[in-house]
């Protein structure tokens, strides 16, 4: 008897439009893990490009992902994958092939299937990579009509870059990621600066680890949890020093996850963020079904890339519509 369904999945690297520079590095291209299963004359797609802090890579991905194999192919649903696999790429890339299909084999959208209640376009914010000082009002500059504008920072020289951007882009507002790049005085000294200009969010000041050095601050600017974050056991060290929390579904390990995390962080009095790691189009569709519930959204990964799918999200300013059918979900 043949297979019911047929799992397939490679590797693959977008090239980006430009080198995206953070606090651990450069990178020139999105490097992820394609999945496809296909049943019944149907094509589910995922995509991740993985937790690459954590040590994942493609090929480690893939690896986890030929270690399920037989389960996928025998027809393993998105409840079961969850005790298959750990939180992370592997999965998230599994686990949206598996949603898209569900959709495809019944013709219910992926939205409507996770149940929230709505599916619209969202504002996300672009991403400015760290640059020397002088370039940052330039990139802001060519994206001053867009909602929000993400800015990488690093160690040095934090506040001249925002206050670049802020003459770039004076209507935008602004997230401020450090990628744990910061102490806890620096955070304290750079804060009352970073609010002249206008700041509304930053995001992992700390290293991962380091929270407990937020005990008894309370920052004037919202801060969000990052990469000290990924499941709900990371939420009681979150509660109480963070006002947010960024949701990748990378870390999380799919939308099926991401969901569950998204109430339990309601719950815990966490506000929500939406985020990605890079990656094309089908990597950042199912966190756009999340995107709906979330007050802050930055899925801008396809938007800094040189090539993408076919039919592959639109931004307009940073505005996203929804993924098309052809596309995912």
């Amino acid at each position: 008897m043949g297979r019911a369904r047929a799992l397939l999945a490679r590797p693959h690297a977008w090239k980006l439009k430009e080198p995206f520079a953070i606090a651990r590095g450069v990178r020139t291209h999105a490097q992820v893990a394609i999945v496809e299963l296909r049943e019944r004359g149907c094509v589910g797609r995922g995509e991740a490009g993985g937790v690459a802090y954590r040590g994942e890579s493609p090929e480690r991905m893939l690896a986890q992902i030929e270690a399920v194999r037989p389960e996928i192919e025998r027809g393993c649903g998105r409840a079961e994958l969850l005790r298959l696999l750990p939180a992370g790429g592997a999965r998230h890339a599994l686990d949206a092939a598996l949603w898209d299909l569900e959709a495809k084999l019944t013709g219910v959208p992926a939205w409507q299937r996770a149940g929230v209640g709505r599916w619209r376009p969202v504002d996300s914010a672009v991403t400015l990579g760290i640059r020397p000082a002088e370039e940052y009002e330039r990139a802001a500059r060519a994206y001053a009509r867009h909602a929000w504008l993400k800015v990488k920072v690093a160690q040095d020289s934090p506040v001249a870059a925002i206050a670049a951007v802020r003459r770039g882009a004076p209507g935008a507002r602004l997230i401020v990621d450090a990628n744990q790049a910061w102490s806890a005085d620096a955070l304290r000294a750079h804060v009352p600066e970073l609010q002249r200009y206008g700041v509304e969010l930053i995001e992992q000041p700390l290293a991962a680890g380091a929270d407990g050095e937020l005990d008894g601050y309370r920052s004037p600017i919202a801060l969000c949890a990052d990469e000290s974050f990924s499941t709900a056991e990371d939420l009681p060290a979150l509660a109480g020093r963070y006002r947010f929390v960024n949701i990748k579904l990378d870390k999380a390990g799919g939308l099926t996850a991401a969901l569950a995390l998204a109430d339990a962080a309601r719950r815990a009095g966490l506000r929500l963020m939406v985020g990605c790691m890079l990656g094309g189009s089908v990597s950042v569709a199912p966190g756009f079904v999340l995107a709906q519930a979330c007050e802050v959204c930055d899925l801008d990964g396809p938007w800094l890339q040189a090539e993408d799918w076919p039919q592959g999200i639109v931004y307009r300013e940073g505005r996203m519509s929804p993924p098309l059918p052809a596309l995912w979900g």
